[in-house]
């Protein structure tokens, strides 16, 4: 199914609800603007994001929508005023959140600072797997928690999409780096850099950890608190999950630990790091299964089933 000059094909939901609602369709092909980029979709990554708001309202208006915050792909056009990018060249981002999605088509329009050219040593399922994930791990570890060198790091859920890249941006910077995750995944957990794994079904870490200066939560809940017990005076904890977070930030004042709750936002800075990592050949995604378009409804299955290791990503048919 493809679109014709006027219009392109999308995964548009018309209602909330489970994958069933996904399907392909005829929607406006997007006009380019000044400083935006038209962008033929290669690959599109699927975040937990894209689950929670197919399923209820959370950020966005009521559908119909396409949702979809990773790109990689093909310039198609640029709008007046772009200067950086030329139809042609392979480009790779994350597009603003919340209100700039629908990579989850043909095409896509993104600010041109939202993108960079994509390393030619990923294709576009790789590139495409990387911009939320990526950016989200830079964010709340380079950013907010400013780790140095010989720091202890302590990320939870490092085998999720952003943990396993987090463990690599730790690595990288020369932090000790800890993890929790199923005892499955402890090999390729200290493949791509982990020094101390634990598994979280068996093993309460609190009970195991003590003076670490910085806490990476993708998990949430229980953890968030039971992380305050773990860190050093002076240490950070960010959290990438809704908290009650006046009664967490007061009861970390009192040991003196620093609490910061994050969203990813679209960078072209944070971008261009992760792509020199990738130069580099110290940041790789790691791939759980590829899926088109078409199939965007098994997709999302797969995503939210708890079997998925790695990223799914989705691809034009």
């Amino acid at each position: 199914m493809t679109g014709t000059k006027e219009t392109m094909v999308a995964v548009r939901q018309d209602v909330l609800g489970g994958p069933e609602v996904l399907h392909q369709a005829e929607v406006p092909r997007p006009r380019v603007t000044p400083n935006q980029v038209l962008v033929r979709v290669g690959a599109a990554g699927l975040n937990p994001t894209d689950l929670k708001h197919r399923s209820r309202r959370i950020f966005l208006g009521p559908p119909p929508f396409v949702l979809g915050w990773d790109v990689s792909g093909v310039v198609a056009e640029i709008g007046y005023g772009v200067a950086d990018f030329r139809p042609g060249d392979e480009v790779f981002g994350m597009l603003p959140y919340p209100h700039g999605h629908g990579a989850h088509a043909e095409l896509v329009l993104a600010p041109a600072r939202a993108l960079v050219h994509k390393p030619t040593g990923l294709d576009h399922v790789q590139a495409g797997a990387l911009p939320l994930a990526s950016l989200t791990a830079w964010q709340a570890l380079v950013e907010r928690a400013r780790i140095r060198a010989g720091q202890r790091v302590l990320i939870h859920g490092a085998a999720g999409g952003v943990g396993h890249l987090a463990v690599q941006i730790a690595r990288d910077r020369g932090a000790v780096v800890i993890g929790t995750a199923s005892a499955s995944k402890h090999d390729y957990l200290r493949e791509i850099g982990a020094h101390e794994l634990l598994d979280y079904r068996t093993t309460a870490f609190e009970a195991e950890l003590s003076d670490v200066d910085v806490v990476l939560d993708t998990v949430g809940g229980e953890v968030t608190n039971r992380s305050l017990t773990v860190l050093r005076p002076g240490g950070t904890l960010v959290t990438l999950m809704p908290t009650g977070r006046e009664v967490l930030v007061d009861e970390a004042r009192r040991h003196g630990i620093r609490v910061v709750g994050m969203l990813a936002d679209a960078d072209r800075a944070g971008m261009q790091a992760v792509s020199d990592m990738v130069r580099r050949g110290v940041l790789r995604p790691k791939l759980d299964r590829v899926f088109p378009m078409s199939a965007a409804a098994q997709a999302h299955t797969r995503a939210e089933s708890g079997r998925a290791f790695g990223k799914v990503v989705l691809v034009p048919d």
